[in-house]
């Protein structure tokens, strides 16, 4: 099994943020500002204490913002790249588009979205991952009619994804490690979405996708009331960063 230094983070970063787009003029959302650096560079930080040193930022509108952050401001240790997106490709087409782009086929790939973050243990999910082809970080929330549910039976293995519905349950926590195997058969050239295309197909598969649940602080920045949010996330998690 992979260690937390074997594997290539990928942050997907290429969204337009249109529901932020009045707090942010024109940087794009990853590029939001919280105590003193862009939100996507906490992520960065985060990954760093978890013992990942690759990362490649997934970029689309907005990608010199990210670029010239990181080439101005590196974050010791880590070795961050930027990819361009030429169009939108999707969870999925932007990962197959970024590995390319970098010439990148380490173990396994850690995606995960530039605009929300749950601290799930990386090394935890490195041993969760087994046999399997990848593991979904899932939380528990008390109503999953806004998102849709994850259902896994008692060995971890995820056997169905449902549409929303009320009621408990566990959702997608929108960190994935994947076999770059997984990758093979992702088209380079077109949009592609792990959760709606990838995903499903890979429960029929013979070592399938597992679910790895957490209960952890998250946050998402991606509407006009939970931007303002980050700041008090960031101060109240210090010991999560590095």
């Amino acid at each position: 099994m992979p260690a937390p230094s074997d594997i290539t983070a990928l942050i997907l970063a290429g969204g337009f943020g249109t529901r932020v787009k009045d707090l942010l003029g024109d940087l794009p959302k990853p590029m939001a500002p919280v105590n003193g650096k862009p939100f996507v560079e906490w992520i960065v930080r985060w990954l760093k204490a978890q013992g990942v040193r690759e990362v490649v930022i997934s970029t689309g509108y907005g990608s010199e913002y990210v670029v010239n952050h990181f080439s101005a401001q590196p974050v010791p240790e880590m070795n961050v790249q930027c990819v361009a997106e030429l169009q939108p490709m999707g969870t999925g087409g932007g990962l197959a588009y970024a590995a390319a782009q970098c010439g990148a086929s380490p173990e396994a790939w850690l995606v995960l979205n530039g605009d929300s973050l749950i601290f799930a243990n990386v090394a935890e999910l490195c041993n969760d991952l087994g046999e399997a082809d990848g593991v979904m970080v899932t939380r528990a929330v008390p109503d999953t009619a806004r998102y849709g549910s994850v259902r896994a039976d008692a060995t971890g293995c995820i056997t169905a994804f449902e549409e929303k519905q009320p009621g408990a349950g566990h959702i997608n926590g929108g960190i994935y490690l994947l076999r770059h195997s997984v990758l093979e058969s992702f088209p380079e050239t077109r949009p592609l979405s792990l959760e709606r295309e990838v995903f499903p197909n890979l429960l029929s598969e013979k070592n399938g996708l597992r679910a790895h649940p957490v209960e952890a602080a998250f946050l998402d920045i991606g509407t006009p009331e939970t931007l303002p949010q980050a700041e008090a996330f960031v101060t109240e998690n210090q010991a999560q960063f590095a």
